[in-house]
């Protein structure tokens, strides 16, 4: 084994989530290496490396300086692994072979359907070869450049499975999408190649409406996985693709409390955070720390609307980032986009408490249990339709504690 660094060459990478995977999959030092074009040619040049994978902007760049391609890089035209053979430095691709696991995983088939790829770069090239070679019907590229733009894509008809290979989603932009799935009934599977977050808007709305849909995290192990082999010369089996993706979505999972007022929210939280050494981020206490003052004397003196929008700026930031506990207030989820924001990297978890036994003191809307129980008629609806799992805290929050961690370790995905 190479005694040289193992690099991720590219330009962003602060989305990477590739040295956690690759420290999981071999024994090899893998760092990443932010890496301009301009500084492309003296790096690769020199050769001081074990290997690379490489992503946006390089992966046409380093084509010349590789000796040989394999027969994937040549027929993508693009190469995301660079490794060493007697010597000669060889350009592959193994962003075909993590692909092509990802639709098979997702219960994606290509086989006689029409397929549209929004982006020309080299991922839109990957997905264009995966889908032909596995019988696609037609296949075509839609950009804002090219010959087949937005409008037309809207305009189409006939079903169609949708590949997003644009980077449109991707953090820290995760308020984006790139199409409007209500503009596009025939749409019948989506696979959006961004990772981070783990599900896209883009994705969560082909969810919503039932579609099949699977963001790019089983692509990014896979393909890892792939490169791999080429670095450590061994094979990586499926089991360990399929453990190593277990293990890279629970350390980025956010675990999201909600439910009713009073029922415990901040205290379970407290006592997961013991559990588990994750960071406890509870919205209200950080709300109360931006704006200054308390929430009871936010809705004093600005309003339920001012507090609202206080809220929805928090989750917004705190769902984007990755591997915490978010004890939200009772009516985060109210708003469609602070629901959109939490499950982008979490795992919903609904505490629920009979609401004689619900805390209202100081609480501006549950002040007394009528008013608790006028909430919980309109909340609890979206609780339920919002929650992986409900979780009772009715002996000690220790216990609900317990039982969300157990969940969290089997059923996280």
């Amino acid at each position: 084994m190479s005694e040289k660094m193992f690099y991720l060459l590219g330009n962003p990478l602060g989305h990477s989530w590739s040295v956690p995977i690759h420290n999981r999959l071999a024994d090899y030092s893998y760092q990443l290496r932010l890496t301009t074009p301009e500084e492309l040619d003296s790096f690769l040049r020199e050769r001081d490396f074990g290997g690379l994978n490489v992503t946006i902007p390089h992966k046409k760049a380093v084509i010349p300086y590789c000796d040989e391609l394999t027969d994937t890089a040549q027929k993508i035209g693009a190469v995301n692994t660079v490794y060493f053979a007697d010597g000669r430095m060889i350009g592959h691709n193994t962003d075909y072979a993590g692909f092509a696991y990802l639709a098979r995983r997702a219960g994606i088939s290509f086989a006689g359907r029409r397929v549209y790829i929004l982006g020309s770069g080299g991922t839109s090239l990957t997905a264009r070869a995966v889908a032909e070679d596995e019988g696609a019907a037609a296949v075509t590229v839609v950009s804002r450049s090219g010959d087949f733009g937005y409008d037309d894509l809207y305009a189409a008809h006939g079903e169609f499975i949708l590949i997003n290979t644009t980077p449109v989603g991707m953090y820290p932009h995760t308020d984006a999408c790139p199409v409007d799935l209500d503009r596009l009934p025939d749409c019948r599977g989506v696979l959006d190649v961004v990772y981070n977050p783990r599900r896209t808007r883009l994705v969560q709305a082909a969810l919503e409406r039932g579609i099949p849909a699977a963001g790019g995290l089983a692509m990014l192990v896979a393909q890892a996985a792939y490169a791999s082999e080429k670095f450590a010369g061994r094979q990586v089996s499926e089991d360990a693709i399929e453990t190593t993706l277990a293990a890279i979505t629970q350390e980025c999972a956010n675990i999201v409390l909600i439910g009713m007022p009073g029922c415990g929210k901040s205290t379970v939280g407290r006592c997961l955070a013991e559990l588990t050494g994750r960071e406890l981020i509870d919205t209200d206490a950080r709300i109360e720390e931006r704006a200054g003052k308390p929430i009871p004397q936010i809705f004093a003196e600005d309003g339920e609307a001012a507090f609202r929008a206080l809220e929805a700026d928090v989750i917004a930031e705190l769902g984007r980032e990755r591997g915490l506990i978010i004890a939200c207030g009772g009516g985060a989820v109210l708003k469609p986009e602070n629901r959109i924001a939490l499950r982008q990297n979490g795992r919903i978890y609904c505490l629920r408490r009979p609401l004689e036994l619900l805390e209202t003191k100081g609480r501006p809307l549950s002040g007394n249990l009528e008013k608790m129980r006028a909430l919980e008629s309109v909340r609890a609806p979206i609780y339920r339709e919002m929650t992986d799992l409900s979780v009772e805290n009715i002996t000690t929050p220790a216990d609900a504690a317990a039982a969300i961690w157990k969940d969290f370790l089997q059923d996280v995905n």
